[in-house]
């Protein structure tokens, strides 16, 4: 059963919908209100979530008369964009890595082996919504927002800036408090993208977790840092991450830092083995 978000706000008309519950697949949603319209940061993991933000969205700004304009997506990866058919005559903006792997057939098995207390959000014609816009380079989206694509948890990632609340929606480029699932990951440029956020003094919407900010993005490079330094065959030393969820994914993380690092740039068959593969 989907649930009620929590209500942050940042600036004048910026907002974060934070999950409850902070765990992969329970991911958050910005919003940013221009006077044109509307502006989502990404959709949720499935569309019954994706309704709940939506009416939560309604009732903030509902009386404005403004429509759900934009949609960005920070990654192409479900817990992002697995509520975008709820969004659909909105503009939908991500890199071209996301497009393309988005206009690729959805893969409703791999959902519910990832997320199985979401599975049955999943059935087999589940689908997501394409993107309607590319983003290749830095851009002003609007007259508040700025995008800039990035690599680090994937190729692909998105991030958007909102200058006059000193806020990002890092999206998937950031989790706290939950463990990241890098399978095509670039972490030492992952790395760089986070050590420019942090330096930036402002407030970070992650992906996944809580509300945060520098501390925590500082956190997350520890940890990457970690995945780097450690052998495949031995377990993360201790650290912040001790108290995160999801840590099934540390596998994942540490053996694709060590194909990069060999030159084989894939997922690691630990990532096929969590999917049931």
């Amino acid at each position: 059963m989907a649930v009620e978000p929590n209500l942050v706000q940042l600036g004048q008309g910026v907002y974060a919908f934070t999950h409850p519950d902070p765990r992969f697949g329970h991911s958050n949603v910005g919003l940013v209100i221009d006077q044109d319209g509307l502006t989502l940061i990404d959709t949720t993991a499935t569309p019954a979530q994706a309704e709940v933000t939506a009416r939560a969205v309604d009732r903030l700004a509902g009386e404005l008369g403004l429509p759900i304009k934009r949609v960005v997506l920070t990654s192409s990866r479900v817990a992002f964009s697995g509520g975008s058919g709820i969004f659909w005559s909105a503009a939908f903006y991500g890199t071209e890595v996301t497009s393309e792997q988005l206009d690729a057939p959805a893969n409703p098995p791999a959902f519910r082996a990832l997320l199985p207390h979401l599975a049955a959000s999943y059935p087999d014609d589940f689908t997501t919504r394409p993107i309607t816009h590319t983003v290749n380079e830095r851009a002003q989206l609007t007259g508040a927002i700025a995008l800039d694509p990035l690599t680090g948890e994937s190729a692909g990632n998105l991030v958007a800036f909102v200058e006059s609340a000193k806020v990002v929606f890092a999206g998937a480029f950031a989790s706290f408090g939950v463990t990241p699932l890098g399978h095509d990951a670039y972490p030492t440029e992952w790395i760089a993208g986070l050590r420019g956020i942090a330096g930036a003094g402002v407030t970070v919407v992650p992906g996944h977790g809580p509300v945060g900010g520098a501390a925590d993005v500082e956190d997350l490079i520890a940890y990457l840092e970690a995945c780097l330094s450690t052998p495949t065959d031995r377990a993360l030393p201790s650290g912040p991450w001790d108290r995160w969820t999801d840590r099934r994914f540390d596998p994942v993380n540490v053996d694709r830092a060590r194909l990069l690092a060999a030159g084989r740039d894939e997922p690691p068959a630990s990532m096929f083995a969590l999917l049931g593969l």
